[in-house]
């Protein structure tokens, strides 16, 4: 990426994954470049960097963006980020990485974080999905492998959990 010679780093308090860190890079820094070189979180894998695969799907404030998309300037002191290394909790997997694993939903593994982070912000909004909101929560997700209905299978598992409770969103 060709930075432009006029401008500076700059510095932003970022709560990532739960944790508070300041983070310094350039305005025009891609957040995912952010995220996997300076902060090493590798989960979130690019695919496409032009925001069409959702390989790259991270929550900010609550929402699912794609990260190649997002600037290092757009982000704002004290904005909250969810990577999938969030969801590793005392060694255990998290119940929506389970359901995944349980429904045969990953092959390759490019796009499963994308996956999981798409269908965590659905589950956030909503805990009772139909299958069209399913399809539509997971659109901006490309899968080469699975053919999407282990994918599905896998949300619907997922939803059922945090019916039950037994996922925290």
């Amino acid at each position: 990426m060709t930075i432009a010679k006029n401008t500076e780093p700059i510095s932003i308090s970022l709560i990532i994954n739960g944790n508070k860190e300041i983070i310094t890079a350039y305005p025009q820094t891609r957040f995912i470049d952010v995220l996997r070189d300076q902060l090493n979180l590798t989960g979130t894998k690019e695919g496409c960097g032009e925001g069409e695969c959702g390989a790259c799907s991270i929550i900010i404030n609550d929402n699912l963006v794609n990260a190649c998309l997002i600037l290092f300037g757009q982000m704002l002191d004290d904005d909250e980020v969810i990577t999938i290394e969030g969801f590793k909790k005392k060694k255990r997997m998290h119940p929506i990485q389970k359901s995944f694993i349980d429904a045969g939903a990953v092959q390759c593994g490019m796009c499963t974080p994308g996956m999981i982070m798409a269908t965590y912000a659905l589950l956030m909004k909503n805990s009772n999905p139909s299958e069209c909101d399913i399809q539509y929560a997971l659109a901006g997700n490309l899968c080469r492998c699975t053919g999407y209905q282990k994918i599905s299978h896998a949300v619907q598992n997922a939803a059922q959990l945090a019916k039950k409770g037994k996922i925290r969103i």
